[in-house]
Order: C-alpha cells, then structure tokens, then sequence
C-alpha cells in the first residue's frame, strides 16, 4: 500500500468526538476538500451506516469500526483514520441493535468493490492481533500511524 491511500492530512490522532456521526464528517471532510470523494459521499456513508453498521467487536479491549460506502461516490482511493480520544458508541457489524465502544475508526474510500474486500481482508488479519491493534493505536503521530498499519497492510500484497 503506497502514499496514495494513506496521508497524514488524513490521519487524526487522539481525536476528540462525541458521536460516530461527528467522527465519520470529521475524517471524511479532508479526503473531500483533497478531491478524493465526491460530496455526496459523507452522506452516503451515513445513511449505510444506519442499515448496514460497521462496529466490530474484537477480542482486545480496543474496537473498531470500518465505514465505507458505495464505489460511486469516490473520485480516488484514500483511507482516512482517526484514533479517539475517548471510546464512542457505533452500531454492531455482528449485532445491529448493540453498540461497540470504538476506539479507532478505518474510514475506506475505495473506487471499486473488489477493492473493498481485499482491504477488508487485510484489515481482519491486523483485528485479530489485539498488540497490533493496540500499537496502531498508542500511536502518536500520524506518520507513526501509517507506518504501524501500513507494515500490516502491505504484508498481505503479492
């Protein structure tokens, strides 16, 4: 996974949020002024996340969520990622009508659905790894950041 996925204007450390909502419009909002989604886009992954929540319990004491939407509404692929603050409430993946306290959020912008497997894939391989998960997290630095998932994401590539 090279630079044009991840960015550092696209990497919120320590982010301070009171709702999955807020935390979904602050992380997408730079990948629209970079031209990488389409304005209809934050809406779009608002409205999928009501039917269709993305809060994935794991079995560490960090969660996460991966938001995503339709192919349509991204111009370029880009993963935007923010690391909160304090825990905030998404919806289960496993179990709609539960909340999981998420602590980092995967916002995928990617511009085909094939794409969206593959990346979901590489990101179970780092979810089921709590001391991977939890580093990706401690991280203080956006560039830390990206380095800690990218050694995870590229290990997956052929």
């Amino acid at each position: 996974m090279g630079d044009a996925l991840l960015s550092p204007q696209w990497v919120l450390v320590r982010l301070e949020a009171a709702s999955a909502e807020e935390v979904i419009r602050q992380l997408a909002a730079p990948l629209v002024a970079a031209g990488r989604v389409r304005p209809s886009f934050v809406d779009a992954v608002l409205e999928r996340e009501r039917t269709n929540p993305t809060g994935l319990p794991l079995s560490g004491a960090l969660h996460v969520a991966i938001p995503h939407t339709e192919v349509e509404h991204v111009c370029a692929p880009a993963l935007a990622v923010a690391t909160l603050a304090r825990p905030v409430a998404f919806r289960s993946m496993v179990r709609p009508e539960e909340t999981v306290s998420v602590s980092i959020v995967i916002l995928l912008a990617l511009t085909e659905p094939h794409a969206q497997i593959e990346m979901l894939m590489s990101l179970a391989e780092l979810f089921q790894d709590p001391d991977r998960v939890r580093a990706v997290y401690e991280a203080c630095s956006a560039e830390e950041l990206i380095q800690r998932l990218n050694a995870v994401l590229e290990r997956r590539r052929p």
